[in-house]
């Protein structure tokens, strides 16, 4: 099964990336639609997704991103198909533990919206911050490590996009965010509205192919 708005956040991301990128991504759409509806378990579909990309290496810098598009897929679609326990089940446990290292913080960002969707609110940065991460709890300490930066730049929600994409460059290269932290910026600052100016957008962008591609995520989930 494939969520449609997994269908239509991928179909998206692949139209934003093709756009800015020599490399057609959109020819892939009819491939990635077929593995993600497929009944393949969840580990069979990761390897089948990552061999999409080892076939397509132009497209590498979006292969964590497709495989948490592939995860929310899970969550939304697959579950269905299982057992109502199974996310407690010893299985589930153990492909937890093996695709630790996979995927971004874009995970947590599309479980977010559709926790607004459920809920018929607005997406906000304060609120994402403080009541879905809760990093201002103190036993989600690891979140507020992760978003340190989002939370000291939050100024950045009256700033100009160029500011936004200055602020991005100067990020520590280990910075577990700093991949997403000027789409998601960009994201917040005008979800509310949806009236985004994408050309300005992707004249800001640090890798326009990537940023534009998660942007298209986001605004097409939201």
């Amino acid at each position: 099964m494939i969520d449609p708005k997994i269908e239509s956040a991928t179909e998206a991301a692949l139209s934003a990336f093709s756009r800015y990128n020599s490399f057609d991504a959109t020819q892939l759409t009819a491939k990635f639609k077929h593995l993600f509806a497929s009944d393949e378990d969840f580990l069979s579909k990761v390897d089948l997704l990552d061999k999409v990309f080892d076939d397509n290496p132009k497209l590498e810098s979006l292969r964590e991103v497709f495989f948490d598009l592939l995860m929310i897929n899970f969550f939304s679609a697959d579950i269905k198909k299982l057992e109502d326990d199974y996310l407690e089940t010893q299985e589930w446990e153990e492909i937890e533990e093996e695709t630790l290292d996979r995927g971004t913080e874009l995970l947590n960002m599309l479980l977010y919206l559709n926790e607004c969707a459920d809920e018929d609110i607005e997406p906000e940065l304060d609120d994402y911050l403080k009541e879905f991460l809760l990093v201002d709890e103190d036993e989600f300490q690891d979140e507020y490590r992760i978003y340190e930066s989002v939370i000291e730049n939050q100024i950045l929600m009256e700033s100009p996009v160029a500011e936004i994409s200055r602020v991005a460059k100067e990020l520590p290269e280990d910075s577990e965010i700093k991949e997403i932290f000027y789409p998601m910026m960009c994201f917040f600052q005008n979800a509310a509205t949806g009236d985004y100016d994408k050309d300005t957008i992707a004249e800001n962008a640090i890798s326009k192919d990537f940023d534009m591609a998660v942007l298209e995520i986001l605004v097409s989930f939201n």
